[in-house]
Formats: structure tokens, C-alpha cells, sequence
């Protein structure tokens, strides 16, 4: 059973808690049942306070749930209390984020980055959780003395574990460093797919350089990060492509943290293919919510292309008249915008063209923090239509 609370403006909250069945979906689990409720502030028991839960322990009986998941993040007491008022298991976002990434880790990289922000959730919620966290008797010879707690043990346990899995993470970042510092030695032009989770980056990958890299319509399809070489006929050389993680609105700082290393590709990059499924209704909250990540990583003043995706997706009504404009994205700050369709190759060689300008040096202009110069208008939707090949041509020179 989905639940999600509506904490007011300030928080962000999805009436119709579709991203949370999809990641329910993805974690294999059927959604039943979806409940809404509205607070002025969370319940600091129960989260949404005894009535609803009562409400929610109904709807779990009467649909035969075996569990109930929240769109919020719940503290390691309200998950407690919720778990004895309900009489099932409860998750919040965060933990179904985690699940999710444990399964579809691959690489030995991934599989240590979701070890590390597994443990570091569990570290907190050990408290009275399980009946076997109870005072040990104390050594030899005494008679029930105090002893050390189990709850003290798993603690430990646990720590000597992050301990251990952060310096193992330390040396593939290192490692990393040194592929990129080779990358930059050869001069190589540096690129990162970055984008909402299942906007078709890596499609989009797999369409540029022919790769076979794992791409389905779900969440989270892939955690690891994927380099190639993209060469650029206009150019006359390769650059780099990597695929990245996708992010998600409330991605958990904790995993954040622990995929530091994945990110630092994005980080390091000369350019960011910033993509976005252009036939999603949460469009704007998607971009930015990216945008977020990128200031949490350290990436918001690389040059960005916005291709906007899933062109195939929209109604003929919908679609633009041509295919290259751009974006105002602050007061002065225009950033390229490119509609394509990774899955039917649409506006690709337009994508390639801006792609071999930016390695070429001449985008000043889209630097975020940079100098701001004039990029060209966005096209009007009243304007005349223009084939694409020629909107192109006309931006490029631009």
C-alpha cells in the first residue's frame, strides 16, 4: 500500500504517488492500494497521526497488503510505531530507493557505493528494533552485571563495516583519478549524460556510440557508470561519453554520499548532456531537481545541452516546428536546447553538430557561471515552420 502525506508548500509531495508505484514496481513489489493525506506537520509518533493510521490499517486488511510504503522519509521511531499499529512491514522512500539500487547494482564499484549508504541507513535505526538488542549478562564470575548491550555489538559491527567499505571506495577513487587524469593528459573532450531516472539516457548512450549498454522503461535501470568514445565526424576526433546514474526528486543525501564516485565523472566533465523526457507532465520539477543535485556534486557551472527526449512520445500537436532552439533557464543565461528521439534516432546529427561546437571552444555562452554571452532567441511557436536540418545549420552558426 502507497501513502503519501501532504506537508504544504514547502515540501515537495506527488498527489498521485505515480513515481512511487513505479519505484515500487521496479523494486518488485504490486501496488493495492494509495492513500493521500494532509498535515500541517508530521505526527511525531505515527507520522500521520493515530486516526489515518487507523485508516491505513482498514485499507491494508481489507486489500490484503503485505506492506505499506511511504513517499516521505519517516524517522527510525515512527517506522517502529507504524510497524506495531499496521501489523506489517513499513518503508519509506529512502529505504525503496536503496532496495532498488542493491538489485541493480553490477560492477564492484556500484555493489561497495550501495553497501556503504545501506549501512549507514541501518546505523540509525537499531534502536529497540529487534527483541534479540538486549543487555548481556556480564563476564565471569559476576551475577547479571550490566555487561555490554547487543545493541552496542551491532553498532560496532556496523561501523567497523562503513570503515572498511569507505576505504575500499577510497582506492576506486583514486583509481578513477587516474583514468581521468589520463583522459586529460591525451586532451580528451569530456562528456556526462545526466538526467531525471528514465529520461533515456541510456538510450540516448547506446544510440550515439552504438554500445550495448542495459537500457529498459524503468527506474534506475542502470547504477554504473559507462565510458565510450563518440567520434565527431564535424570534429575530426573522438571525445568521451559517460552514462551516469539518473537522479530522482528526494534522492537521499546519504546516497548522494556513497555514489561520490560515480558522480565525480559528472563533476569532471567539459560538458553535460543534461537530458530530459520531454512527454513528462513533471517536466520543470524534473529539471530542477537535477539542477539541485548537480550544486550538491559541485557541477552546476559545467556548460550544459539540454536534450529534450522521448520526441517519438509526444502528439503531433505538441511537437516543435524545429528541432534546435534554446532555453532561458535564469535572467541572461540561454542554454541549447535539442528535441530528440533516442529510440527512433531523431535530431541526433543536430545533437553531434552542437556536441562538436562545444569541443571546438565556441560556447562561452553556456557556461552557467561563465561569461554570459548572447545565444539565439528560442524559437516562437508562432513563427513559421523551418525544417530542422536548416534550424540547425542556422543555430550552429550562430
Amino acid at each position: 500500500m502507497l501513502v503519501g502525506v501532504d506537508l504544504g508548500p514547502s515540501s515537495s509531495f506527488d498527489p498521485t504517488l505515480d513515481e512511487l508505484a513505479l519505484l515500487a514496481e521496479s523494486a518488485g513489489d504490486v501496488a493495492v492500494a494509495r492513500l493521500i493525506a494532509r498535515r500541517k506537520a508530521p505526527d511525531a509518533a505515527l507520522f500521520v497521526g493515530s486516526g489515518k493510521a487507523d485508516e491505513i490499517r482498514a485499507l491494508v486488511e481489507a486489500h490484503g497488503a503485505h506492506g505499506v510504503i511511504f513517499d516521505q522519509a519517516l524517522s527510525p521511531a515512527q517506522q517502529r510505531n507504524l510497524e506495531r499499529h499496521l501489523g506489517v512491514p513499513v518503508a519509506d522512500r529512502t529505504a525503496l530507493i536503496l532496495e532498488i539500487f542493491a538489485q541493480r547494482a553490477q560492477s564492484h564499484e556500484g555493489k561497495l557505493q550501495v553497501e556503504l549508504a545501506r549501512l549507514q541507513y541501518v546505523a540509525t535505526r537499531l534502536v529497540r528494533r529487534w527483541s534479540h538488542l538486549e543487555r548481556q549478562r556480564g563476564g565471569i564470575g559476576t551475577r547479571g552485571g550490566p555487561g555490554e548491550a547487543q545493541i552496542e555489538l551491532d553498532r560496532r559491527m556496523i561501523g567497523d563495516r562503513i570503515k572498511s567499505v569507505k576505504q575500499r571506495l577510497e582506492k576506486v577513487k583514486r583509481q578513477r583519478g587516474t583514468q581521468r587524469r589520463a583522459r586529460e593528459k591525451n586532451g580528451t573532450f569530456r562528456i556526462s549524460l545526466v538526467g531525471y531516472t528514465n529520461a533515456g539516457k541510456s538510450t540516448l548512450f547506446n544510440a550515439l556510440v552504438k554500445a550495448r549498454a542495459y537500457a529498459a522503461d524503468q527506474l534506475f535501470a542502470t547504477l554504473d557508470t559507462t565510458t565510450r568514445q563518440l567520434y565527431l565526424a564535424s570534429l575530426g576526433r573522438a571525445v568521451s561519453l559517460s552514462d551516469t546514474v539518473g537522479f530522482i526528486r528526494d534522492l537521499p543525501h546519504k546516497l548522494v554520499e556513497a555514489f561520490q564516485a560515480t558522480l565525480q565523472e559528472a563533476a569532471d566533465a567539459d560538458l553535460l548532456l543534461h537530458v530530459v523526457d520531454a512527454s513528462s507532465p513533471a517536466l520543470a520539477e524534473q529539471l530542477d531537481e537535477v539542477d539541485r543535485v548537480l550544486a550538491e556534486i559541485g557541477a552546476e557551472r559545467i556548460p550544459q545541452i539540454l536534450v529534450y527526449n522521448k520526441l517519438d512520445r509526444l502528439d503531433e500537436s505538441q511537437r516543435p516546428r524545429v528541432l534546435v532552439d534554446a532555453l532561458e533557464r535564469a535572467p541572461g543565461l540561454r542554454v541549447p536546447r535539442i528535441f530528440v528521439s533516442a529510440m527512433e534516432g531523431l535530431g541526433l546529427d543536430a545533437l553531434r553538430d552542437a556536441i562538436a561546437l562545444a569541443a571546438s571552444g565556441q560556447s562561452d555562452a553556456w557556461h552557467p557561471g561563465g561569461q554570459r554571452g548572447e545565444a539565439p532567441d528560442p524559437v516562437s511557436e508562432t513563427h513559421s515552420p523551418e525544417a530542422p536540418e536548416a534550424s540547425a545549420t542556422r543555430f550552429m552558426q550562430a
